[in-house]
């Protein structure tokens, strides 16, 4: 088996004030990924030519970092564990301490620049589709903070890459934290931007991204441990044979098969 690296959640500690400060690597992955999404969407952008101001861009940018943080915390606090934060509400502010639901945060992106987008009469495809790889790009950095946070761990498994991890027993698992930045993060990555380079066909990045994404998480969550949920029943899953994740996934799915069969329907023509 592989050794787990254990490195410590908290990236640095500093006092100003006489108050102590940390900066932990989930939270500071996520700032990570709002910079770099900020920097290469706009050049994605301008690719595809694209035609919003740069004020619009900042509108956007703002959409998107709302949508992630309310939808994300917001989706995992209702998908995942209500019944815990009804009665510590108070715990629903602790982001950096982990607990983001990406259906909810996509979710709350789309919505949030919906609003915004149709205010400014933008196109939401045409920057959905260039948003897609930096998109991949959160989510690889969001999987690599759940690792360093040592959870969200898999299975028990004799792989030679399995790990033992600080809070979830004596044998080895599966990283799936890693298994998911390989695939949602660097594969997804990978396929959206090659497919933004060959299509022109709006919308199709977008809905291919849910799509794949959708899969890929779908089948991830065999090997994935369920969270210790209330919702879920004694054996770790919604009514005996699902995760809410996969539930999500399957609703993604067929979500970016619908998508994808209305960029590609025919008009009818009208006869004259």
């Amino acid at each position: 088996m592989l050794p787990y690296p254990n490195i410590d959640p908290v990236m640095a500690h500093f006092t100003i004030g006489g108050i102590n400060f940390s900066i932990r690597w989930y939270g500071f992955f996520y700032v990570l990924s709002f910079i770099l999404g900020y920097i290469f969407l706009w050049k994605l952008l301008k690719y595809r030519k694209v035609k919003i101001t740069r004020d619009q861009y900042d509108g956007i940018i703002f959409s998107i970092m709302l949508g992630v943080i309310l939808g994300g915390r917001l989706g995992y606090v209702l998908f995942y564990n209500l019944p815990y934060y009804l009665r510590h509400p108070v715990e629903i502010l602790y982001v950096w301490e982990g607990g983001m639901s990406f259906h909810g945060g996509a979710l709350g992106v789309i919505i949030a620049c919906l609003i915004y987008m149709r205010r400014q009469k933008i196109p939401f495809y045409s920057v959905a589709d260039c948003a897609m790889p930096m998109v991949a790009v959160g989510l690889g950095l969001g999987r690599l903070g759940n690792f360093i946070n040592g959870e969200l761990w898999g299975k028990v498994t004799n792989l030679p890459w399995g790990m033992v991890f600080p809070d979830a027993g004596p044998l080895p698992r599966h990283p799936t934290q890693l298994y998911e930045l390989f695939f949602e993060g660097i594969v997804l990555g990978v396929l959206s931007y090659i497919l933004l380079k060959k299509t022109k066909k709006e919308g199709l990045v977008f809905w291919s991204f849910i799509g794949l994404y959708g899969i890929f998480r779908f089948l991830i969550e065999f090997i994935r441990v369920p969270d210790d949920l209330e919702i879920y029943d004694k054996i770790g899953y919604f009514l005996g044979f699902m995760t809410i994740g996969q539930i999500l996934s399957v609703i993604m799915i067929i979500a970016a098969a619908i998508g994808i069969w209305t960029l590609y329907r025919k008009k009818p023509e009208v006869a004259l």
